[in-house]
């Protein structure tokens, strides 16, 4: 573990405190976090499995995805949709192009997979710079490698945050940013020593932390790589490396020849040949023993049939399945055998219902972090110092984790509007229909342009009916009626 200490000239001593007292609680926390990431990435280096398994079969690089399974089987079911604003048009705000500039949508992807491995993400707000090509507003997202801060148990904020930008060949830092309240220190370190840059602005501390499961004594969340996971996750890697040496030994049949001779076994030079030349050669003729006075002066063979595979099979399906308890997933995602299909989408649907309980609970966790996060963006984007008291009721909308069918979900919707029918005319009316954002946007738009058509359409009609005879017909194309709100 990095135990450095740093101490810039620019920075006071209370500043080079907190900087420090950080650092050591980001490099405490390191060991189990990059353990979390080694599950996830497969990199995870199995334990010794017993004193019968040869030392090679740890250098095959057997590897199983199940932690990861539970990470991206999950954060799957947690699409972030758009965000909504009932009382106002976000359009006239700029969601759009802040969405654009920051690549919004692979962003927060890689938050909720950074918050599923470790507990906590951190979203972060600054002011982009203009002479370098950078957006006017920027959200950075930060692991909990590379981010930690204070919590406030009563204003429910951070008090701080420390995020490392960079570090050297040896781990050292290199480059960071400490959050305090309504100030930026950006430092960087280069061949003349530190370079300190301080930035005051109106937002006190601009991040937010993006947990998984918070709780009163574990407000950045846990993470969902646990021990219970990561302990099956060993033990299934440690019954496939058995499983490995079994089908290299057990499984070919067992044969006695009695009475052979053993340059049967030797190759030309007099050498022993090797165990697999003779499990997997062919002996076809074993000669007569001519020594009169032999046991046996012909060969006879006893064979023992090959041991089955099948209790490490069921052995690794039995911990599969297990795991699949532990992740909330269904058995038809780690299991390989003693599966059925579901008969329905309903049975599909149940059969998942634990893993969409927890998608619901994990997005309503994230809510308000990113809320804060995109309003607060909106607003530097905008040139405001502060969040106006009526853009609080901008919130995010989260794509439901159910997998709902087309038909499934337009008969819904045609039964949710025939008791509402003024929904119809609304865009959560085809919202409720199953369509898109982009097809609703589509449908309205040509709603409008079709309008307006026919507004001029009548237009031209009442002007043809008042004309007098000796006045030139309007002639009007529907290419001159192509407006749009």
């Amino acid at each position: 573990m990095n135990t450095e200490k740093l101490t810039l000239p620019g920075l006071s001593d209370d500043e080079n405190a907190t900087l420090n007292r950080l650092l050591d609680e980001l490099n405490a926390r390191q060991p189990r976090n990059i353990l979390r990431a080694s599950y996830y990435d497969g990199k995870r280096a199995i334990k010794q499995v017993g004193t019968v398994i040869p030392p090679q079969y740890y250098n095959l690089g057997l590897v199983l995805g199940w932690s990861a399974k539970a990470v991206d089987g999950l954060a799957r079911r947690c699409n972030h949709d758009r965000m909504v604003w009932a009382d106002g048009d976000l359009g006239s705000l700029g969601m759009d192009e802040l969405a654009e500039a920051n690549n919004l949508k692979t962003e927060l992807n890689g938050a909720i997979l950074a918050s599923l491995q470790h507990g906590p993400a951190f979203l972060i707000n600054t002011e982009g710079d203009a002479s370098i090509g950078e957006p006017s507003s920027l959200i950075h997202v930060k692991d909990a490698l590379n981010a930690t801060g204070d919590w406030n148990p009563r204003t429910r904020r951070l008090d701080n945050l420390l995020s490392i930008i960079a570090r050297d060949d040896k781990g050292n830092v290199t480059a960071f940013a400490l959050y305090l309240p309504n100030m930026t220190i950006s430092a960087e370190k280069d061949s003349s020593g530190w370079q300190i840059d301080r930035a005051e602005h109106s937002w006190g501390v601009p991040a937010e932390v993006f947990p998984y499961k918070p709780l009163p004594r574990r407000p950045f969340g846990a993470s969902r790589i646990s021990r219970p996971i990561m302990s099956l996750h060993d033990q299934g890697l440690r019954t496939v490396i058995r499983m490995e040496g079994h089908m290299d030994v057990y499984s070919f049949p067992q044969l006695w020849l009695m009475g052979a001779d053993g340059a049967l076994f030797k190759n030309a030079d007099g050498s022993q040949k090797a165990a697999w030349q003779m499990m997997l050669g062919r002996i076809f003729g074993v000669p007569d023993n001519e020594d009169p006075n032999a046991t046996h002066q012909r060969a006879d063979i006893k064979q023992i049939d090959a041991a089955s595979p099948e209790p490490h099979l069921a052995h690794l399906n039995a911990l599969a399945k297990q795991f699949a308890r532990e992740a909330s997933l269904p058995d038809t995602s780690v299991a390989i055998t003693d599966m059925a299909n579901p008969t329905s989408a309903e049975a599909y649907d149940a059969s998942q219902h634990e893993l969409i309980a927890e998608a619901e609970g994990a997005t309503d966790d994230w809510t308000p972090a990113l809320r804060r996060s995109v309003v607060r963006g909106l607003a530097i984007q905008n040139g405001l110092t502060e969040v106006p008291r009526d853009w609080r009721t901008i919130t995010p909308k989260w794509r439901n984790p159910r997998f709902i069918s087309s038909a499934a979900q337009a008969d819904a919707g045609q039964k949710l509007i025939a008791s509402v029918p003024w929904l119809a005319e609304t865009e959560v009316g085809l919202e409720k229909l199953g369509l898109t954002e982009q097809e609703i946007k589509r449908a309205m738009a040509d709603r409008r342009r079709n309008a307006g058509r026919q507004a001029l359409r009548d237009i031209t009609a009442r002007a043809q009916a008042t004309q007098t005879p000796d006045q030139a017909p309007v002639q009007v194309s529907d290419d001159d009626a192509d407006v749009s709100a």
